[in-house]
């Protein structure tokens, strides 16, 4: 599938409800899935028929996306249940129903078995509204032991030494602009952006 039309599609998913500040939950938008996705595919971490753990997948977009690319099976993992709704409503949109398991689950405070996973995706809480709400992601990917791709604020400065403390390596390869609906009261502008980073993340 060509890369503008995979961005169309992923666009017009059933968006994140982005209903809880908590939770810092934002939609990733089509075309910056689909650009981080074949950054990943570039790698060689996103092959034909892999296992994809999306943790904190929201609509399901990435997770979806993996799909699209080849994946044979996806993972999604997401608090939320009216998040977990919406992902499943996708999923059934875009027939991959079969190919979904979505696990309802708050990382950190309940187990969520990865080991049939080949590679780890994430777009998760920046910490923003509440401080180190994203270690529980980081410590799902080291604690999983394969290799993950990150998107995370541009503007943080502890993931390369979180990651190599625990032997890993960690490359920042790129950064893009994203943007933050209006969903929240603290937003003062209807749209905004922000930067993020691209890491990919592979462990010892």
């Amino acid at each position: 599938m060509r890369a503008r039309r995979m961005a169309m599609i992923l666009s017009g998913l059933e968006p994140h409800p982005s209903n809880s500040v908590e939770l810092e939950q934002y939609t990733t938008e089509g075309d910056l899935a689909v650009r981080w996705l074949s950054d990943i595919v570039a790698f060689g971490d996103l092959a034909e028929g892999c296992t994809v753990a999306d943790l904190g997948a929201g609509n399901g977009v990435l997770g979806l996306g993996a799909l699209s690319m080849g994946a044979g099976r996806a993972l999604l993992v997401e608090a939320d249940q009216t998040a977990c709704d919406v992902a499943m409503f996708n999923a059934e949109s875009m027939r991959f129903a079969d190919s979904v398991e979505l696990i309802q689950a708050t990382l950190g405070s309940e187990p969520v078995d990865l080991s049939s996973a080949d590679v780890i995706i994430s777009n998760p809480p920046w910490g923003r509204q509440t401080s180190r709400a994203d270690r529980p992601f980081l410590e799902a990917m080291i604690a999983a032991e394969i290799p993950a791709h990150l998107l995370h604020s541009a503007e943080a400065i502890h993931i390369q030494p979180l990651f190599e403390d625990a032997g890993w390596s960690a490359e920042r390869y790129g950064e893009a602009d994203f943007a933050l609906p209006a969903a929240y009261s603290h937003h003062s502008r209807q749209r905004g952006r922000t930067r993020a980073a691209f890491w990919r993340l592979a462990p010892p």
